[in-house]
């Protein structure tokens, strides 16, 4: 692949109500954002494309790359409309996607709902082989009945084959035999292996995150060659990379093979937008907090790296849940995603409490304000009912806000079950959207053993800077930083994020016997796989490399991360990697254990291109501050009462100028609210500082 000349870069994000497109040339920016085509999601991207080269005055011709991220697949799983994927398995282990490690999320619960497999037990198909732990052929490959089995497929009318069988992460040798029996007898059949799509070992996870990949395969790529067919033909000859959940970039052709790899690509450039924005501004401990049309994302950001992971959660059956869902082994940015968005709808439970989410209006026919059919109530409807947006700018202005059916929907769904008035409804509903993610926030941290003292949230999204500032007060938080272009955060994450793959192997090791030269041969190798797809994409740029090793106590159930030096390994590195894993588990735990030795497990290494040194920006000068330029009447969720909340236009601020709130300050893509007690300050980089002057938590 050549290097892209020197040009402009457009990043697009799909989400599951808007489409949100950057365009950046230089140090200049546009954005867009679109209503999301949920049918056929790449009518949405053409058109919001066509929107912003429109607005940036730049032709197809001008664009150097384009990043792309997209919820597809996360959608296809969740919903249930991937391909009809079977599963080619072990003999004696066809029902390991179904019983899993028969762990409860909910140990009381005597009806408890356990997530379905994506494949029915009817084309989980045994087929005689074994190995051993170590890899050692136990009983070949029966190749008549892998043949029989693929006879079976065809008549079945099976879309996509998953092949899993016991330890295939040590030796791939029986997967890779079964593959070629099966492309020599189907050559169009999407094969998906689990020595290459999650090469660890707990079979359960394993499985599940191959047949997932199957599952998506087919539909990943159909949509990304009709994306890429719709961008060549509007003129856009550059290459196209696509985000992945670990928050790095890969071609399209390693996101068509591994296309699990994209389920949090939206959220992922998120965090990385985040972290940028913290690099710009010196903090070194923030919360990202992402609320868009569908979902809100928050994720603890410190020393300007996301937290990572290696498991991750989709469709969940239990709401908040964890463990109610399909596991999956993917290199993921860390996070908790809830139904909360700005299309969330909210509804009475037969208790009387108020509910939001997790159930979306989506885009289509999306909340009751859009006047496009929606009747319920959702989280945009109860902000323009307290006041919060102006019907007529919304989104820029490209849709237009419909007061009454909103009015009407929350008196319906809300009001008139809890006798109270549409409006008092709405604020009953943002507080309970707000205190959903304050709760989200609280969970996250507790999880990750960290807190918010001394912490800023980074809020984004077209629902972030509206929510923030009382989320932020839910969880003690004082300061609040509002980026340019918030709107449309995500999609700027993408052209901050650098070209990136993480292979990840499992190879059983103890401290007491450790052995040196095979860790050193396995990420040895494991770093020249992922260069080598790095290489596809970096176009010769500098490229630096991380190790980590995932350790437990002998005995113990999870492990935790540990960095590993990114070269071989030598005699002193082993004790001192001993002893940094004792320190980061008494970081979780208090305090490590004594006389234990430590297993570890699997190792992964990523490579990356260099991200570009940030030097923080220094701070700007006292300014005057601009007029209103207009006066909205808000209801205040605190105290219930209505006022006229001043609102003022964003790029009428310059650098230095200070509003006391309440007050609203408005932009394309969304709008930032100033409660009352916060003053914001527009800083040199052109970013909203809110900060909590009360002196006291709310």
């Amino acid at each position: 692949m050549a290097e892209p000349a020197k040009g402009a870069r457009l990043a697009v994000d799909i989400g599951g109500t808007f489409t949100d497109l950057a365009v950046e040339c230089g140090a200049e920016r546009w954005t867009a954002k679109v209503l999301t085509t949920p049918a056929a999601p790449e009518q949405g991207v053409l058109e919001g494309v066509r929107v912003v080269l429109e607005r940036a005055g730049l032709a197809p011709s001008d664009i150097a790359l384009v990043i792309h991220g997209t919820t597809l697949a996360t959608n296809a799983v969740i919903e249930r409309k991937g391909a009809r994927t079977a599963l080619l398995t072990t003999e004696g282990f066809r029902d390991v996607l179904a019983l899993g490690n028969e762990s409860r999320y909910d140990q009381y619960d005597l009806n408890i709902e356990l997530p379905q497999p994506l494949v029915p037990r009817r084309w989980r198909l045994p087929v005689p082989e074994r190995l051993d732990n170590t890899g050692r052929v136990l009983l070949p490959l029966d190749e008549a009945a892998v043949a029989q089995q693929v006879a079976f497929m065809r008549a079945e009318g099976i879309e996509a084959v998953a092949i899993g069988f016991l330890h295939a992460f040590v030796n791939p040798a029986h997967e890779r035999q079964a593959a070629a029996i099966i492309r020599d007898l189907w050559p169009e059949a999407p094969l998906s292996l689990s020595s290459e799509v999650s090469p660890e070992m707990r079979e359960w996870e394993r499985f599940s995150t191959t047949v997932a990949n199957a599952y998506v395969q087919p539909l990943m790529a159909r949509y990304l060659k009709r994306l890429e067919a719709g961008l060549r033909e509007g003129g856009l000859a550059c290459p196209i990379f696509m985000m992945l959940s670990g928050g790095g970039l890969t071609t399209l052709d390693t996101a068509a093979r591994f296309p699990i790899r994209l389920v949090e690509s939206g959220p992922a450039g998120g965090a990385i937008f985040s972290a940028h924005v913290a690099r710009e501004r010196g903090l070194d401990r923030v919360l990202s907090f992402d609320m868009g049309g569908t979902t809100a994302k928050v994720c603890l950001i410190d020393d300007f790296q996301p937290q990572a992971s290696r498991t991750f959660e989709v469709a969940r059956v239990g709401r908040f849940k964890k463990g109610s869902g399909l596991p999956l082994r993917i290199p993921v940015i860390e996070m908790v995603e809830i139904g909360a968005g700005g299309g969330s709808i909210a509804a009475v439970d037969s208790m009387g409490r108020i509910t939001v989410g997790p159930e979306s209006a989506g885009a289509d026919p999306g909340p009751a304000c859009y006047g496009r059919g929606g009747a319920r109530p959702a989280v945009t409807d109860a902000n323009l009912a307290l006041g919060r947006y102006d019907p007529e700018a919304f989104a820029g202005g490209s849709l237009r806000l419909h007061p009454g059916p909103a009015l009407d929907a929350l008196a319906a769904e809300v009001g008139g079950r809890l006798g109270l008035a549409p409006e008092m409804a709405a604020l009953g509903v943002v507080e309970m959207v707000d205190e959903n993610m304050a709760n989200a926030a609280r969970v996250h941290a507790i999880e990750s053993g960290k807190g918010f003292e001394g912490r800023a949230i980074i809020a984004f999204g077209g629902g972030g800077p509206v929510h923030g500032y009382r989320v932020a007060e839910k969880i003690g938080v004082k300061r609040l930083l509002v980026p340019s272009g918030a709107g449309v955060g995500s999609a700027i994450g993408f052209l901050r994020a650098p070209v990136a793959y993480e292979v990840v192997r499992s190879l059983y090791q103890r401290f007491a016997s450790f052995d040196r030269e095979a860790v050193n041969a396995l990420l040895a190798g494991m770093a020249a796989e992922a260069e080598a797809v790095v290489a596809q994409g970096a176009f010769g740029a500098p490229t630096v490399e991380g190790r980590i090793a995932y350790m437990r106590y002998v005995g113990q159930g999870h492990e935790i991360a540990v960095p590993l030096p990114a070269r071989d390994l030598e005699a002193a590195d082993v004790e001192a990697i001993r002893a940094l894993y004792d320190k980061e588990y008494a970081r979780f735990y208090d305090r490590p254990v004594p006389g234990s030795d430590v297993e570890i497990l699997s190792f992964a290494v990523t490579v990356a291109t260099r991200v570009a040194a940030v030097e923080p920006a220094a701070p700007a000068a006292e300014s005057p501050a601009p007029p209103p330029i207009r006066h909205q009447a808000v209801r205040d969720t605190v105290s219930g009462e209505v006022a006229a909340w001043p609102v003022y236009d964003r790029a009428a601020m310059a650098p230095g100028a200070t509003l006391a709130g309440p007050c609203i300050i408005a932009e394309a893509e969304t709008s930032t609210l100033v409660g009352p007690g916060w003053v914001c300050r527009m800083d040199s980089l052109f970013y909203l500082d809110l900060e909590d002057r009360r002196g006291r938590a709310a």
